[in-house]
């Protein structure tokens, strides 16, 4: 990078972290520290829920899987708007009325410690887990920038959010967001602005998505049923509708971002205004994949995107073999240029027979550079030992060979605020549910005020630090938009299926339900193991097997005390 781009990304995040730190300066109470003081007004509420969602994660690899896969992504977030009308309806009333701090407590009045203790413990693990995803997809930034080995990268990404987070907690991560989604939407609309710019001069905007929608990318709607289909509109539906209620409805990390409203209505509209403007932002996001789709397809793109894996190789035995690739992919990429032009003719011209014949012969020529493409990965797997992937580094490379000086620098600052925004929510929530569900609960119930934002700091640095840890092993995982939503649905179908039959089916009881819950569990885990279908339909499964088992271990085993503790939380 230039000084220029290291200026711009210098002062960036600097700016940010001071003005986290400033903005939530006085933390005297640990109403102050978990929940802002419930003082946050709708807009606040919306811009934390959508950076919490959008993390670093959002912006590397939703942009290279658009470039592999297409846009078909996008209906993985059609059951969002149905999950934030429950939510307002249902989740929003009940926890205001509690005053909680936790979603987790409203359990133990409703059931018993244990409910409210395994589906704590539930999403810790999970949310640590996939925090330590969300730290390593800036890593891949600095790594592949700088060349410095990951360890050093993921402690430098997971490192710089704890200091504004361990000092100024909800109010820091509330304020913080604002001013992250502020940069990423003008970062991200410059990105797809210098796409289009660098197409060819006699190419446009509308002729490259054209391009990309003949060539299978632009495949936005998919209505057929088929449950081992990733994405489409009925596993976007139904099993995103469970997979966004049980995230958003129960996964700390937001509700901790909607309790911080300064009331009810405040905390309905964010959430709804959410469910509006979330899939017109993946959209976008999508689409600049799709454009960087189109805009390697007039220049010959990298043989493998992830340039430091590309390095290593050629310092090995495999050297030979991996130049011989290189140079039969240049030139099956020099003989697609002419057949794309020729497309881009055809339909400017509205000649649907050359269009035809252009989309059959780039439709083998495609197959040719995927199969070129999975020698490499065979070979860079070979030399490296373990298993490698590109999906992630597509956009990077791009942005690193191509945006012009200073703009290189505000992308990454981009990226990295991003990641700022998941995982600064992530170390508060999971601070508040150690501190709240477990240390104030079991140990330490009458303490002062200081001592619980003492305990909730020293839980933010230690969870901080789990995070760093298992972002060492993030690598391993393949696209990481994919990982941290299959990671999630392990855990939120279950976590879910707790909260239905707490809210919904009041002659049921915590024994019941707490081993309703190992069962589902269990079942959803070996489902994912046995690959039985798309994990999307893994939220369904688990929510569905959980008040299944719950109904069911009632009747054979009732329990006397379940009238008594749900008045006690009506």
């Amino acid at each position: 990078m230039s000084y220029l781009d290291w200026i711009v990304l210098s002062l960036t995040l600097t700016f940010i972290v001071a003005y986290g730190i400033y903005k939530s300066r006085e933390n005297s109470n640990i109403d102050s520290y978990l929940l802002a003081n419930k003082s946050m007004p709708w807009y606040h509420v919306t811009l934390s829920l959508m950076a919490t969602q959008a993390s670093a994660i959002t912006f590397l690899s939703a942009p290279g899987q658009a470039y592999t896969d297409g846009m078909r992504f996008v209906q993985f977030y059609f059951g969002l708007p149905l999950a934030m009308v429950v939510l307002c309806i249902t989740f929003v009333p009940k926890f205001n009325k509690l005053k909680i701090f936790t979603a987790y407590e409203f359990l133990e009045g409703r059931f018993d410690l244990r409910t409210r203790t395994l589906t704590s413990f539930l999403f810790l693990l999970q949310r640590g887990l996939s925090t330590g995803l969300s730290i390593y997809a800036p890593s891949l930034i600095l790594s592949s920038i700088l060349g410095w080995d990951i360890t050093w990268t993921n402690i430098i990404s997971g490192g710089i959010v704890m200091l504004y987070t361990v000092s100024g907690g909800a109010k820091a991560v509330s304020h913080t967001h604002l001013q992250q989604m502020g940069i990423v939407t003008v970062g991200m609309v410059l990105a797809g602005f210098m796409v289009v710019k660098l197409l060819p001069e006699n190419v446009s905007f509308t002729d490259a998505l054209h391009v990309a929608g003949k060539m299978g990318k632009t495949n936005l709607i998919d209505f057929s049923f088929d449950l081992n289909n990733r994405y489409n509109v009925w596993s976007g539906l139904i099993g995103g509708f469970f997979l966004q209620l049980s995230y958003f409805g129960t996964d700390q990390s937001q509700v901790g971002r909607y309790l911080t409203g300064s009331s009810q209505g405040q905390s309905r509209l964010g959430l709804a205004m959410n469910g509006l403007l979330k899939i017109p932002m993946q959209f976008l996001i999508l689409l600049v994949g799709v454009l960087v789709f189109a805009f390697y397809q007039f220049t010959n793109p990298p043989l493998f995107f992830n340039q430091v894996e590309v390095n290593k190789i050629k310092k090995t035995q495999y050297a030979g073999a991996f130049e011989k690739l290189e140079t039969e992919h240049a030139l099956i990429q020099q003989g697609k240029h002419t057949h794309v032009m020729a497309l881009t003719d055809a339909l400017n011209n509205g000649d649907q027979p050359a269009i035809d014949k252009s989309r059959i012969i780039l439709g083998g020529i495609e197959n040719d550079v995927k199969e070129v493409r999975g020698k490499a990965q065979a070979l860079l797997s070979k030399a490296n030992g373990d298993e490698v992937n590109d999906v992630n580094y597509i956009f990077l490379r791009f942005v690193i060979d191509y945006l012009p000086v200073g703009m290189l620098g505000l992308l990454i600052a981009v990226i990295l605020l991003a990641s700022m925004g998941s995982v600064a929510a992530a170390y508060n929530s999971l601070a508040s549910c150690t501190v709240v569900d477990i240390y104030k609960r079991m140990y330490h119930k009458d303490d002062q005020d200081r001592n619980y934002v003492r305990a909730s700091r020293l839980a933010t640095f230690f969870w901080g630090i789990f995070c760093i840890f298992v972002a060492q092993y993030a690598s391993r995982l393949g696209s990481m938009i994919e990982a941290v939503n299959v990671l999630g649905s392990l855990f939120y179908g279950v976590i879910l299926g707790i909260f239905l039959v707490a809210f919904y089916f009041k002659n049921i009881g915590g024994r019941a339900v707490f081993w309703a819950a190992v069962l589902g569990e269990i079942f959803v885990v070996l489902s994912y193991w046995k690959d039985l279908t798309a994990f999307l339909w893994l939220n369904l499964i688990g929510c569905v097997l959980v008040i299944a088992f719950a109904w069911i271990l009632e009747k054979i085993w009732p329990e006397k005390t379940i009238v008594a503790k749900e008045q006690a939380v009506s």
